[in-house]
C-alpha cells in the first residue's frame, strides 16, 4: 500500500500523519524534510500518528529513527501515536517502545502535554 501523509501543528506539536506501509521508499526522504521543517521552525514537541499505518519495514524503522535523531539534537522530542497491534509488537521486539514515547491517540498526547 503506497504510503501517503498530512502535516499539522498547533501551539503544542507538529503532526505527521501517516497513511499507508512505512517502508522508507521514495517518500522517505519527504517525510525527515518534513521533521527538519519543523525543527527550523523551532518546534519541541513532533507526533507521528501511526493509526493508519499497516506495516513498517526495517527501513521505516530507520526513518523514525532518524526523525528522533533529528529532533533530540535540537532538544525537542518524537512522539508516536496510535499504532496498530502489528505495529506495537513491532516497537517491542526493536526495543522502540523503550526510546520512543508512545500514546494510544493524538488526544491522549495533548492530554499528557497540557498537564
Amino acid at each position: 500500500m503506497k504510503l501517503t501523509y498530512n502535516t499539522s501543528k498547533d501551539e503544542l506539536a507538529h503532526y505527521l500523519f501517516i497513511q499507508g506501509d512505512l517502508i522508507g521508499d521514495e517518500v522517505g526522504p519527504k517525510l525527515v524534510e518534513v521533521v527538519s521543517d519543523a525543527v527550523e521552525e523551532g518546534a519541541k514537541n513532533f507526533v507521528v500518528d501511526l493509526s493508519e499505518v499497516r506495516y513498517i519495514s526495517s527501513s521505516g524503522i530507520g526513518l523514525l529513527i532518524t526523525m528522533l535523531t533529528k529532533m533530540r539534537n535540537k532538544d525537542g522530542e518524537v512522539y508516536l501515536t496510535a499504532p496498530s497491534d502489528h505495529v506495537k509488537k513491532l516497537l517491542i521486539i526493536t526495543k522502540l517502545n523503550n526510546i520512543f514515547t508512545v500514546f494510544d491517540s493524538v488526544d491522549e498526547f495533548k492530554k499528557s502535554v497540557v498537564k
